[in-house]
This record gives C-alpha cells, sequence and structure tokens, in this order.
C-alpha cells in the first residue's frame, strides 16, 4: 500500500489498478479539487483506500463481487443480507491494510 495521502493514492491506482482511474479522478473533481471544505477528503481517502486495496488482490476482488451479485439475485431476504455482510467484512478488512503493506 502507497503512503496514506491522495497523490500516493492517485498513483499507486495509476500503476496498479488503473481500471479505477477514471472513477477516482470523477470522484475526486467532483467533490474535492475546489472544495474550500475539506472535510470530505477523509471519508474519500477511506473509500478510496479501501477499493486500491481490494483492487490489489484479484481473487478477493472477484469474491466480494460475486457475494454482491449472488446477493442482488437472492429471493430470500436473509440470505441476500448475509451475502452483503459477507462482502462487507472483507471489504472492511481490505481497508485495514497499512502503508507499506
Amino acid at each position: 500500500m502507497p503512503e496514506r495521502n491522495p497523490k500516493a493514492l492517485r498513483a499507486a491506482i495509476a500503476a496498479h489498478a488503473p481500471k479505477l482511474l477514471v472513477d477516482f479522478d470523477r470522484h475526486w473533481r467532483r467533490d474535492i479539487a475546489d472544495a474550500y471544505d475539506l472535510a470530505p477528503v477523509p471519508a474519500f481517502m477511506a473509500r478510496w483506500w479501501g477499493e486500491y486495496a481490494l483492487a490489489r488482490d484479484p481473487k478477493t476482488e472477484a469474491r466480494v463481487h460475486a457475494l454482491e451479485d449472488e446477493a442482488g439475485a437472492e429471493a430470500d431476504f436473509t440470505r441476500a443480507k448475509a451475502l452483503i455482510e459477507e462482502a462487507g467484512q472483507i471489504r472492511r478488512e481490505a481497508a485495514e491494510a497499512k502503508p507499506g503493506q
């Protein structure tokens, strides 16, 4: 994982997960670039830190997406909820990655 700042994260995304770059840049321009209030930056970083951490491991990323897709198609609410909770737990664990890991 890169240093925990927007510039380093963007560089890491560009180098190792370029499929995320368009959305990262769009989100940055929409919510951060012209903002006079930097309050949204921590939330922005948390979201994209987790997205990048997940994208670094294609197998885990595929598992999360499969769980989310399965939940979307699941007719049983209890089962769908369990699938989403499992995907969320994997996302949270990925987002806990520290710089240098």
